[in-house]
């Protein structure tokens, strides 16, 4: 009761000072003083301390099971271990949108300290329009979603978290990903600010640069957790559904890998201004769209939290307000005749970004489309659809192609201009051993579809053509290498994953075997465990190959108490060539049981990739310049 009690006022203390900072930081702005005021510091810190007691409150009514706060009521259990009962915080509408605010306030705040070097009104500005979506969180916590309704008489018990929210990779997944979400705020506010005071320049993009790695290098964490979870935990074997919820992570991850890419350009070269501003504008929006598209409850899916209607209408009405501001100060403060227009020469470095960017947007916007589209045409209709995998690979694999080959040649080219006959050798050499090895692959697993063939040689092409680039350029620009690197890497690792994978589902009892491939699989038994929570059913598999090398595998069902639900839980065994994935599932009065085996190629690869990607990310941050 007292941790509610001191969660809630401390809420609406973080509200007061969130409107107490705007006509301290607007009286700020027009004196001729070119520090900012200490007071604008004191008052954005206790904005952020005030929400943390909030969130610490929160925090520790889960922990306590304080039944009578409605979100621990609705998703808690005195059963639920410990972790399960902080990441339950987040794990429901009201507690992930406090998290939110949460962040914010922390980012704006550290904003405020790392951007000493920048104009003061420039920094203002930024602190202002970051205060309007603050408030307009905080008012959609306080009106429509707040974390500490409380009700009387005190339940004993909760109802519980959903069980496939209980996870290790789930728990940390939500923060980490609304890192990379509110990290676009910054670069929101900072674009619209820079606009107004005239303040886009290489400056400016030496300063947001940082701001974009850092949501950039969270976002793409945070989907890799979000994979990896669903791979093991949802019970198919795969690591990407195109589940809605999915794809709202990835559209303004397209945005961002497309911003970082102009922001190098406009801070190297001072151009792409316009498209810069206008990607900062969208990223931010997307994230947004994404919080609107899963908290109104109008996607099926098990991410979303929500379900009313008024919640959905008010962040649909705060969007529309976000995107209307953000577009008519574009329109109006930003001038782009009185800039100096480059002409781009088309075998240029910036050409190639730009061609990339082009190609980003293409994958956007087919997301964007087998996203929404069904949810306007059961508006209009009432027929509801499902856009499913053929649709997002029928028209994103063939445009891969490209796409690979411009970031395979794009590094190598010069700024300005770049001469044909001036191409290095090791180019043409590195396309040479590409569609050798291609060759010698394809020979020797198949004819695969000449856009796969030609995508794995594009691939290798972009693999071989980074592993050039760190020996033979010295170490330089090793964050863009890194990247490059294990982006081909996964793309190497998911084709050949989705060509090689092979499955065998099939009923079972226990005692019965079969025989898939060169392997044998036998059901040997099954085991009843008791555990805190939930109640396991393990079933014993030998997988015996053709050497009789055996391999013990124990996939199992778990039985939770509250909510009462049965979860799958998949065994993997995993090596860096293969993941032998078994999982089964209850058919009839636990006599049968559906086996569904998977042999799955290269499927650590992928995260490995992703690291990689990371990694090249989390570089930039320590290296100095793009280019000498």
């Amino acid at each position: 009761m007292l941790a509610h009690q001191i969660g809630y006022y401390s809420l609406i203390l973080g509200f007061f000072f969130s409107i107490l900072i705007i006509p301290v930081s607007i009286k700020n702005f027009s004196n001729k003083n070119k520090v900012i005021n200490n007071k604008v510091f004191s008052i954005s810190f206790f904005q952020f301390f005030f929400v943390l007691v909030s969130f610490s409150g929160l925090i520790l009514s889960f922990v306590n099971s304080d039944f009578g706060n409605e979100t621990v009521f609705n998703n808690s259990h005195t059963t639920k271990p410990l972790l399960y009962k902080i990441s339950g915080t987040w794990g429901n509408h009201e507690g992930s949108l406090l998290l939110w605010l949460l962040v914010l306030t922390l980012f704006i705040f550290i904003f405020l300290i790392k951007s000493n070097s920048q104009p003061k009104k420039y920094r203002i500005l930024t602190l202002l329009f970051q205060q309007v979506i603050i408030i307009g969180f905080f008012l959609f916590l306080l009106k429509t979603s707040n974390p500490f309704n409380y009700f009387f008489p005190v339940p004993k018990e909760g109802l519980g978290l959903n069980p496939i929210l209980q996870d290790p990779a789930l728990a940390i997944h939500p923060p980490i990903l609304y890192l990379g979400y509110v990290g676009s705020s910054i670069i929101f506010s900072s674009s619209l600010a820079a606009v107004v005071e005239k303040h886009i320049s290489n400056v400016w993009a030496k300063h947001i640069k940082f701001w974009i790695f850092v949501s950039w290098i969270f976002l793409t964490f945070g989907i890799m957790l979000g994979s990896i979870w669903a791979y093991y935990e949802l019970g198919w074997g795969g690591f990407w559904f195109w589940d809605p919820v999915e794809n709202v992570s990835l559209m303004p991850w397209f945005c961002l890998t497309a911003l970082l890419h102009c922001i190098l350009v406009l801070e190297k070269k001072s151009m792409l201004s316009s498209w810069t501003i206008i990607l900062s504008i969208a990223t931010f929006m997307l994230s947004m769209s994404g919080t609107f598209l899963v908290r109104s409850g109008i996607l099926n899916s098990v991410h979303t939290f929500a379900n009313d209607p008024e919640r959905g209408i008010f962040i649909l009405i705060f969007l529309f307000i976000l995107i209307l501001f953000s577009l008519v100060i574009f329109f109006v403060f930003h001038k782009e005749n009185d800039q100096k227009i480059v002409k781009i020469n088309w075998l240029s470095k910036e050409a190639s970004i730009l061609f990339n960017n082009w190609f980003l947007m293409y994958f956007l916007s087919v997301v964007l489309i087998g996203t929404v589209y069904p949810i306007f045409l059961e508006v209009l209709s009432s027929k509801k659809i499902s856009v499913g995998p053929p649709f997002y690979y029928k028209l994103i694999i063939p445009f891969l192609i490209p796409f690979l080959f411009f970031m395979s040649i794009g590094p190598n080219l010069n700024w300005i201009k770049s001469e044909i006959k001036k191409i290095k050798i090791q180019i043409v050499l590195s396309f040479a051993v590409s569609l050798l090895i291609s060759f010698v692959i394809l020979n020797q697993i198949g004819f695969v579809g000449l856009i796969n063939s030609i995508l794995i040689l594009v691939t290798f092409y972009l693999f071989f053509i980074t592993i050039k680039d760190f020996f033979l350029k010295k170490f330089k620009n090793y964050s863009q290498i890194f990247s490059h690197f294990g982006f081909s890497l996964l793309i190497l690792s998911i084709l050949f994953n989705s060509i090689l994978s092979s499955e065998k589902i099939i009923n079972l009892k226990v005692g019965e075997e079969f025989s898939f491939r060169e392997e044998t699989i036998i059901f040997e038994s099954i085991e009843s465990i008791k555990n805190k929570n939930y109640k396991s059913i393990v079933g014993n598999f030998k997988i015996k190959d053709k050497q009789n090398n055996f391999l013990q595998l124990k996939p199992e069902l778990r039985i939770y108490n509250q909510p009462v639900m049965i979860t799958s839980e998949a065994d993997i065994k995993t090596t860096l060539y293969y993941d032998k994935f078994l999982v089964m599932n209850l058919v009839k009065d636990y006599e049968y049981f559906n086996v569904r085996y998977q042999v799955k190629p290269f499927m650590i690869w992928i995260w490995i990739s992703t690291v990689i990607l990371v990694i090249g990310g989390f570089l930039s941050l320590f290296q100095r310049s793009y280019e000498k």
